[in-house]
């Protein structure tokens, strides 16, 4: 080569160390506040954690003797299906049809690490890169996530509290395109405690076979309502849209067992095989003790997610009318789940502790650093300017936290 010449280099353009795709995911909202909350409580703050959606009660004493006694089998030690232990699918196709009047085979049942494997695969499984999948907000925090992973594009669909936070046809309608293949569902909802009628339940049903939309409704609270709300499950009220509808479940809400990880989707056997393939390659199959654990959950009685019921029921009137005394604060009456969704809204831009919180983001941080209470800000579930509280926690925690945190907002001037 020519002394002084010009060099071209080879070497590859620098990468990024983390994938556009996995780097563009946000932390879960909920369980960074719970983290968060429960590393002051270590650090000898006393903390009282409202944002994680989980039941202060134990697992029922039957399904804990049921791992128990899986431990001791060797026939948990192994591999089993992908798709899930035969029993437990059959038992799962026998409590939907129970609880919901959904009949299904076993074959059409996938049984998931946990609700959210259940929500990733079904979206992974139905959405091409550009589909648009249509959100009603304020949505669960894992819905716009698990969308983008699988390429969909979420169309956010904003119902306030006038429309007691469900959409109308009409917001579907204006929403929907030539790109629109799926409509995400959610009654009883996360975060607003919302359940639909069985009126809105058919009619958002018929439009869907009417527009050849899919379905994915997230059943996970169904046996969490109050007073007169009904839990209606789409297929089963709009029987025509069963061949494109994807249900999904678990045990963790039900029977208080969030940790042992045990969710499923039922839909069509297609698109049920479909996603066991991808099951097989991402995760294989679901711990069997768990499984184990699970089917005597969802075999047994209902009597103790009746005692939760009630007790839920408890706080959910006791945490309204805490939130309804603070200045400034409103709160619908949630008639399923166990969720409070508050507007904040008023608070906003007041002076509170010397500074301004602009947003419920802010406002949010200053209640856990003044009053020692964490809540969840309405941005993480698409609707700034609320707070989500869980009532699914002891009652003088309850009490205790909500009291705090509304003498601390009553100072905002």
């Amino acid at each position: 080569m020519t002394p002084g010449a010009a060099t071209t280099s080879s070497a590859p353009a620098t990468r990024g160390r983390v994938s556009a795709r996995i780097g563009g995911i946000a932390e879960s909202a909920t369980l960074a506040v719970d983290t968060k909350a429960k590393a002051l409580k270590a650090a000898g703050r006393p903390v009282i954690g409202f944002g994680a959606g989980e039941p202060d009660f134990p697992t029922p004493a039957a399904v804990v003797a049921a791992a128990e006694a899986a431990c001791a089998d060797p026939r948990n030690h192994r591999y089993t299906p992908a798709a899930g232990l035969p029993e437990l699918r059959e038992a799962i196709a026998a409590k939907t049809l129970r609880d919901s009047g959904l009949e299904l085979s076993a074959s059409r049942v996938l049984v998931t690490n946990g609700g959210k494997q259940a929500v990733y695969q079904a979206f992974a499984t139905l959405v091409d890169p550009g589909d648009e999948v249509l959100l009603p907000a304020p949505y669960w925090t894992t819905y716009p996530e698990a969308i983008t992973l699988a390429g969909g594009v979420p169309v956010q669909v904003t119902c306030g509290p006038e429309a007691g936070f469900l959409p109308s046809v009409a917001q579907l309608d204006a929403a929907l395109t030539e790109r629109t293949k799926v409509l995400v569902w959610c009654s009883p909802s996360n975060p607003t405690g919302a359940v639909a009628s069985r009126a809105l339940t058919e009619e958002v049903g018929r439009w869907a076979v009417e527009n050849g939309v899919w379905v994915i409704t997230d059943e996970i609270y169904e046996h969490l309502v109050y007073d007169d709300a009904e839990a209606v499950s789409m297929p089963v009220a709009v029987p025509e849209l069963a061949d494109r509808c994807v249900v999904l479940n678990g045990v963790a809400k039900t029977y208080a067992m969030t940790g042992w990880r045990v969710g499923w989707l039922a839909g069509p056997a297609d698109v049920v095989k479909a996603a066991t393939n991808l099951q097989s390659h991402l995760s294989s199959n679901v711990c069997n003790v768990a499984q184990r654990a699970a089917l005597a959950a969802v075999s047994g009685s209902l009597d103790a997610v009746v005692e939760m019921r009630t007790a839920f029921d408890r706080r959910r009137r006791t945490m309204v009318e805490l939130l309804r005394a603070i200045p400034g604060v409103e709160c619908p009456t949630p008639r399923g789940a166990f969720y409070a969704y508050a507007s904040v809204e008023q608070l906003l831009g007041r002076e509170l502790r010397g500074a301004r919180p602009a947003t419920s983001v802010e406002l949010a941080a200053a209640v856990l650093e003044h009053a020692e209470v964490a809540v969840v800000p309405g941005e993480a579930f698409g609707t700034p300017g609320f707070f989500r509280l869980s009532y699914a926690l002891g009652d003088d925690d309850l009490r205790t936290g909500v009291e705090r945190m509304g003498a601390l907002l009553a100072e905002a001037r």
